[in-house]
């Protein structure tokens, strides 16, 4: 994985850090050995928590999070890109661009109609005054977000949320992108520990 986090100064006091940055093979397409490593590493964690995944192009690992449901449950997902195209390469790799396809194809757990929800956010749906990433984002506001969020989560329960996006050094990112990042990531640390 990236240095996303490292280079926005960045961590909640409380997370556990699950760091697989010295895997291979797992930049937009994550190959089989990186596959099985990453799900033996997350294995112990628990899967409702707040999961911060490192930028867009690891956004794959909400699939492998969702493996592990053991009851139905709804995704939702928030994102500027579907993310459920077919591999370019074909087979069944998992892609930052088609792992939803690959969920809906195998996960038996996954059930449009559940109350129970498992939330996946990347920050590129918001616009560059509230996020910097690496992909071409969107123009929802926080303010937006956050009451999308406040609605969806109303009387429902949850099954897990992971948070994706950002840029890093290497890509180009910024003294005042981090700044924005971290802001942001605050605040919605701030609104899932309310809910």
């Amino acid at each position: 994985m990236g240095s996303l986090y490292s280079d926005e100064g960045w961590l909640p006091e409380e997370a556990e850090i699950c760091d697989l940055s010295r895997l291979e093979g797992t930049c937009c397409y994550c190959d089989p050995q990186s596959e099985a490593a990453i799900r033996k590493a997350i294995a112990a964690l628990p899967l409702r928590a707040l999961h911060w995944i490192d930028s867009g192009d690891y956004h794959y690992l909400t699939e492998l999070w969702m493996r592990r449901l053991t009851r139905p449950a709804r995704l939702v997902l928030i994102d500027n890109h579907p993310d459920d195209q077919e591999p370019a390469f074909g087979g069944e790799i998992l892609s930052c661009g088609g792992w939803v396809a690959h969920a809906r194809r195998t996960n038996k757990m996954l059930d449009d109609s559940s109350d129970l929800l498992y939330i996946s956010i990347d920050l590129d749906i918001l616009s560059p005054e509230f996020a910097r990433t690496n992909w071409n984002q969107g123009t929802a506001t926080l303010p937006e977000l956050l009451e999308q969020l406040a609605r969806l989560t109303e009387g429902k329960e949850i099954a897990g949320v992971d948070i994706c996006g950002g840029i890093t050094s290497a890509q180009g990112g910024t003294a005042e992108d981090f700044t924005i990042n971290r802001r942001t990531r605050e605040t919605l640390l701030s609104f899932f520990k309310e809910v």
